[in-house]
């Protein structure tokens, strides 16, 4: 049973647990992307060369028509990969029609000299695994069925000797060129595995294991400057009289009730929201795509309520109150200073308010 999960894991998820594999897919499909866009350019290149060459050249004369809609098709498949989002199914798809179309090419060059055992299309069984992160299982069947198509193709106007020669090699470098690309999958993989694992611990706030300062930043300036977007919520917050709790309890107790308030915010928030510690006592919680007065009103209220139930003071007696300041961001805002500073506004507002724990920043 360990020996078939683990080819089981090597085809499907490229050496990896499903799980593992479905966290790092959309990274590693979006660095082949720009991979993608060259080979397209590349190939396009290649095609009008044969294409203008054919016109002097009584061997390429034949395919003339095929290398003249193979570099039509792999320009406008070029303009494609300047359009299409990086992490859609249809670039995946795109490819492995590419790739289909230079098997289709590599069977034009064998046909065309059918005395000759098929080099350029074995060269290409190799190559064009290559160009493909993605499941190994899906590019095996890639090349067993070109390669399929292949063989019937020059069973048609081979020689049987030659033939033959071709089944052999052509049978040998299938199964080679499906290893290859089990390798060369899984080596990539894990190189993003262990980029993540590196940037995982470079964004978490080590107390609290919510993003840190500098991921908040980074992901919530992202958002704020994607044109896409031009709604969300920021909820900066921080714990009242932090500073006379350590001064009670020593920082030790300081500590374990950050980490509890950011277990509780972090439990909370797990969709589409970003939660992390700015610093100190201080926290954020960014709701993108809503900016709905109810929703701020009803999560300011579930903080407030939450933080005081969650976490626990060594007096059982006492409870920690937290202050909330909210900026409404409607696509105005051009970083996220711009909003946060709005937000910090409000909460030194709520700070200062003897009856409310949460402000919404009003533009003066």
């Amino acid at each position: 049973m360990i020996g078939l999960r683990t080819v089981r894991n090597y085809l499907l998820y490229c050496g990896l647990e499903r799980k593992e594999y479905n966290e790092i897919k959309k990274d590693a499909y979006v660095s082949n992307f720009v991979v993608w866009r060259v080979l397209h350019v590349f190939m396009a290149l290649i095609f009008l060369f044969l294409f203008i060459t054919s016109f002097f050249n009584h061997l390429l004369k034949s395919n003339q028509i095929f290398y003249f809609f193979a570099f039509l098709y792999s320009s406008i498949t070029s303009s494609f990969f300047l359009i299409l989002k990086k992490d859609s199914i249809v670039p995946q798809f795109l490819i492995y029609l590419s790739i289909t179309l230079l098997f289709i090419f590599g069977g034009f060059v064998s046909s065309n000299n059918s005395a000759v055992p098929a080099t350029t299309f074995i060269a290409l069984l190799l190559i064009t695994p290559m160009f493909m992160i993605d499941k190994p299982f899906w590019m095996a069947i890639e090349l067993t069925g070109s390669s399929t198509l292949f063989l019937i193709w020059m069973h048609a106007i081979k020689s049987y000797d030659t033939w033959m020669t071709d089944l052999i090699n052509v049978t040998i470098f299938t199964i080679v060129g499906i290893f290859l690309n089990v390798i060369a999958n899984s080596l990539r993989i894990k190189e993003f595995v262990l980029t993540r694992e590196i940037n995982i611990q470079k964004d978490t706030d080590e107390l609290t294991g919510l993003k840190n300062k500098s991921a908040l930043t980074k992901e919530i300036n992202d958002f704020l400057t994607d044109s896409m977007t031009d709604k969300g919520i920021m909820f900066v917050l921080d714990i009242d009289h932090f500073k006379a709790i350590n001064d009670t309890y020593g920082h030790d107790i300081g500590d374990r009730v950050i980490a509890q308030l950011g277990r509780f915010l972090g439990g909370k928030f797990v969709t589409n929201e970003v939660t992390g510690r700015f610093g100190g006592d201080e926290f954020i919680v960014f709701i993108k795509n809503n900016d709905n007065m109810d929703a701020v009103n009803n999560i300011a209220e579930d903080i407030v309520k939450g933080a005081s139930q969650n976490v626990v003071l060594p007096d059982n007696k006492q409870m920690i109150t937290v202050s909330i300041g909210v900026a409404i961001y409607s696509g105005r805002e051009t970083n996220y200073s711009d909003l946060f500073k709005k937000a910090d506004i409000a909460l030194y507002q709520a700070k200062g308010s003897s009856n409310k724990k949460y402000v919404v920043y009003e533009s003066q």
